[in-house]
């Protein structure tokens, strides 16, 4: 143990490892507070709303640390679920069996919803994105037109025009 420690500030020596402090790796797992007090007055709001509530800052704390272990035991479920199917990403059929595990089962039938819901939005971003791209691809790949072809053009345009008069 001795020998991890000396390679350790030989690394930090060199300038090769970055150590964070544990204050510092503490706030980096926090969940950020203004959303928290968000979700906390949004539900509350929900469930008063003749009266305003008033939430202490020790209160909005334990929500924080109570979302942020809830979350690490899920992400950990899901990870075992992962490893049993032999596979190294969690995707999202992870997560709702994680939460069944864990008795939380009332939570996936809205999740499920939800997810749905975020998979057609983004499938419509994306299919319109492709278009996108695939629209600045051809016109990247065309040529701007030179004076010649735009006369051409509008000679064709003046015949078409003269045709369709005739009838």
């Amino acid at each position: 143990m001795a020998e991890k420690e000396k390679e350790k500030e030989k690394a930090k020596e060199n300038g090769e490892v970055t150590t964070v402090t544990e204050s510092a790796a503490g706030e980096l797992e926090e969940l950020p507070k203004t959303i928290v007090r968000r979700l906390v007055k949004d539900k509350l709001s929900q469930l008063s709303a003749e009266s305003e509530i008033t939430v202490f800052r020790e209160a909005l704390q334990a929500f924080s640390e109570s979302g942020r272990i809830f979350i690490h035991y899920l992400t950990a479920t899901a990870n075992d679920i992962c490893k049993e199917s032999n596979r190294q990403i969690i995707n999202a059929e992870d997560v709702l069996k994680a939460l069944e595990e864990i008795d939380f089962p009332e939570f996936v039938q809205p999740l499920r919803a939800s997810l749905e819901e975020f998979r057609q939005r983004n499938a419509g971003k994306r299919s319109g994105s492709s278009k996108a791209k695939e629209a600045d691809r051809k016109g990247k790949r065309k040529e701007p037109p030179t004076a010649e072809a735009e006369d051409e053009q509008d000679a064709t345009k003046s015949d078409e025009s003269e045709d369709g008069a005739d009838d």
